[in-house]
């Protein structure tokens, strides 16, 4: 061990000479520095602009979702990417950072680097995503819609209809509106309501 380290070692056991005091306050002013400094950092990476940084994301289901009800309405009310795919907990927001560094990976490797890759592993990752908004009963969609404040009887077509029994059955968004965002892959094969039930002519935009 050279002397300089075992100067440091030798500080670190010395007692020291500053004031119980003083080395908290020194404490708190480091904690709410690393957490302003944390907090700003999850906060960028919850921007729209973040999630289209790369092409992967921007080429793809980024075109697909800009001519949807959710980028333009008469209301003025737009869902952006983190509205639906991110949590507004904490808790669950940590998680879902955690889950997405597999999609860094991806553009990393080059995996889904190409439209035809993409549409490759569109369904893989269409699923992904549909589980966990099965796991959180949509509650990204719920922010906005729900249920409980849905007057059946003013929504038009078969629309009222559907919800009130869905609501019924017990049912949560992500089960009839897979494709309310985004194009269903190719090689899906699912039934669901919102596509089993309108005639082509009134399917939603995707």
């Amino acid at each position: 061990m050279t002397n300089g380290l075992k100067r440091l070692w030798q500080g670190f056991r010395r007692p020291s000479r500053m004031a119980l005091g003083t080395l908290l306050i020194i404490g708190f002013i480091s904690g709410i520095l690393f957490w302003g400094a944390f907090n700003t950092g999850m906060e960028l990476t919850n921007q729209e602009s973040f999630c289209i940084g790369c092409h992967e994301m921007k080429d793809n289901v980024y075109e697909e979702y800009v001519s949807t009800v959710h980028y333009n309405n008469r209301s003025g009310v737009r869902a952006t990417c983190p509205d639906c795919h991110v949590p507004k907990d904490w808790t669950h927001k940590m998680v879902r950072k955690i889950q997405a560094s597999k999609e860094v990976l991806g553009k990393i490797t080059g995996i889904v680097d190409t439209p035809m890759k993409f549409d490759e592993h569109r369904l893989q990752m269409a699923e992904r995503e549909w589980a966990r908004m099965k796991r959180t009963d949509s509650q990204e969609c719920r922010n906005c819609h729900n249920f409980e404040f849905m007057d059946f009887t003013e929504q038009k077509g078969v629309a009222g209809q559907l919800h009130a029994r869905a609501s019924a059955e017990g049912k949560t968004c992500i089960d009839c509106h897979k494709g309310i965002a985004h194009r269903l892959p190719d090689n899906y094969q699912g039934n669901d309501a919102l596509s089993s039930t309108l005639a082509p002519s009134a399917k939603p935009a995707l």
